[in-house]
């Protein structure tokens, strides 16, 4: 039986929530069913992950989105590559590959991974992107969103919007929380009685570090042993360090910068913090979940259909420094809650976020489209 050639792309090689979730789908599919080929926007860490996965991984650079001077490589790479469905991730990648599959006669799926139009855009940028959304999801044969959330503000924006829902999933191998890793608090300094927050994250305006920075800062009043590990580069990062100065817990912060060894990471912290604006739904929540952490997250978009308060973490509202404060003071000083959260984190991962059941959703779609 001849396997389905699927292309999947996405806008850059950096590891992020889209990526690893690219990273994961491509692991688990089916090699008896599905042959896989994988074209980034940019190079980066991804590509080099994919070569060792065995998974061809090509390059076509452009850092915008709808740009034409990319569109016939595109096209002759998916012909030289006789892929049979397209998928792409996000929005940068379906603007600049819609136009070469479908004049190629190809089935194109597009997975939503948190909608370009987001809160605290001018309003006309916004306005243009929802009308950007509502044009590409129409050309599309299938409209994946990874949580409830998006495919109701997509319903919102656009008043009629076909989709299904597919919740991204974790690898449990991977995030195995009872495997050896090495002792990152040895290595960053981190004594073993200090109550370790990790944030990992891009530092950009959707993951708000300086909020993070400022109800450190205040918790750590309030409750001496926290420490703070951020890990991530970005935009902001010259912002969080400056604002960690200022606040005068310079000593309690680590800035990281950007790791791929994110289960060795997660094995050291005692409590994964994520203070979103938006979200799709985040990989990172989920992979802090699997390896047992206690969870600290704004109460955003997908973000509340994987926490939910007071079972198996905590959420606060969004850009809320003093909220997110006290939910750190919380779990700072109640061991007792803090382990329970973890333990109900788990198992709310194991029971329904398994990366298995994401692929064979996925592959149950790509198999309908492919039909005779």
């Amino acid at each position: 039986m001849k396997r389905i050639r699927v292309l999947e792309t996405i806008r850059q090689g950096k590891i992020g929530g889209g990526e690893s979730h690219v990273l994961d789908l491509v692991a688990s599919l089916d090699k008896q069913l599905f042959e896989l080929v994988v074209l980034s926007f940019t190079d980066g860490p991804m590509i080099t992950a994919l070569e060792e996965m065995g998974i061809p991984a090509h390059v076509i650079h452009t850092e915008k989105a709808f740009d034409l001077r990319v569109w016939k490589k595109v096209k002759q790479f998916i012909r030289n590559q006789q892929i049979d469905i397209v998928h792409v991730h996000g929005t940068r990648a379906n603007t600049n590959v819609l136009w070469a599959a479908r004049t190629l006669g190809l089935p194109v799926v597009y997975t939503i991974h948190g909608w370009s139009f987001h809160e605290g855009l001018p309003p006309i940028t916004r306005r243009l992107r929802i009308a950007v959304e509502k044009f590409i999801t129409r050309q599309t044969q299938v409209n994946i969103c990874v949580s409830e959330s998006n495919r109701q503000t997509g319903i919102k924006a656009f008043h009629t919007f076909n989709s299904i829902v597919v919740r991204n999933g974790i690898n449990l191998d991977k995030f195995n929380a009872a495997a050896i890793y090495p002792d990152l608090r040895a290595a960053y300094g981190i004594p073993a009685d200090k109550v370790l927050i990790c944030f990992i994250a891009r530092m950009t305006l959707q993951k708000d570090p300086v909020t993070m920075i400022k109800a450190f800062a205040a918790a750590w009043q309030q409750a001496p042993k926290l420490q703070l590990l951020m890990i991530g580069d970005g935009e902001l990062k010259t912002a969080a360090m400056s604002a960690a100065a200022t606040l005068g817990v310079e000593e309690q912060v680590i800035f990281g910068g950007f790791r791929q060894d994110i289960p060795a990471i997660l094995q050291a912290a005692d409590i994964y913090c994520l203070p979103s604006l938006w979200e799709g739904f985040p990989i990172g929540v989920l992979e802090a979940m699997a390896m047992g952490k206690a969870i600290i997250a704004t109460d955003v978009d997908g973000t509340k259909e994987a926490v939910t308060d007071g079972v198996n973490g905590c959420l606060v509202p969004m850009g809320c420094p003093e909220k997110l404060a006290a939910a750190m003071v919380k779990l700072a000083t109640d061991p007792a809650l803090r382990k329970q959260l973890q333990g109900n984190a788990q198992a709310a991962v194991k029971e329904h976020f398994h990366v298995a059941d994401m692929t064979a959703r996925i592959a149950e779609v790509y198999q309908q489209l492919c039909k005779p």
